[in-house]
């Protein structure tokens, strides 16, 4: 099974970018036949969208065909999201743009909220409501917020009672989205999807 998984910060050296590494490393360990492949927006940033990605052959079709091809060939999607002033970052906002290209259509995914303090809710709520619309994302019940983001998933072993926990929760949630994963590829494959025809939700 294949994850993709997403950092939605824009710092190259960020929080988002220090979780995302450690779910990674996570799902290998759960099981060895899992694989991930981390985005990090912040190292490898998406210009802004446009509507010149609808033509085919030009630059950023061009920029946006690998990435696209890396999450069509995964089962299940990561969305790490810090929380900066309440809400999410804007490549974060843009890159759920690309995505309607359909390359996440109906595959599970995880959302993961980050703050460096006691915050860290509002992007899952802001994710939830606006991000899976044209984009046909499947938000599982589960997910996770990592406060005090600074603190915790730093070393080998858990440095707190919080970190234990927040680790614990980690696994469980990642254990999750796998068989959501499975579920999802008989949804995908029993011909009752339209995506030609019925490209965006409602």
């Amino acid at each position: 099974m294949k994850f993709a998984i997403i950092s939605g910060s824009h710092r190259p050296e960020s929080q988002s970018g220090k979780v995302a590494r450690y779910l990674a490393k996570r799902l290998k360990e759960l099981d060895a036949s899992f694989s991930s492949h981390v985005l990090d927006l912040g190292k490898t940033p998406l210009p802004l969208w446009d509507e010149s990605i609808w033509q085919g052959n030009s630059d950023l079709a061009d920029q946006w065909k690998p990435i696209s091809a890396e999450l069509a060939a995964s089962d299940a999607i990561i969305v790490i999201s810090p929380e900066w002033a309440g809400m999410v970052p804007a490549a974060l906002k843009n890159f759920m743009l690309y995505v309607c290209d359909g390359c996440v259509y109906h595959k599970p995914g995880l959302l993961v909220g980050v703050s460096s303090a006691r915050n860290g809710a509002y992007p899952i709520a802001e994710l939830r409501s606006s991000s899976y619309k044209n984009t046909h994302l499947q938000y599982i019940s589960e997910h996770v917020i990592i406060r005090f983001v600074n603190d915790v998933l730093n070393l080998e072993d858990p440095e707190s009672e919080e970190d234990a926990l927040l680790r614990k929760r980690i696994d469980y949630s990642l254990n999750v989205l796998a068989e959501y994963g499975k579920a999802l590829r008989l949804v995908r494959a029993s011909g009752v999807l339209n995506h030609k025809e019925f490209p965006y939700g409602m």
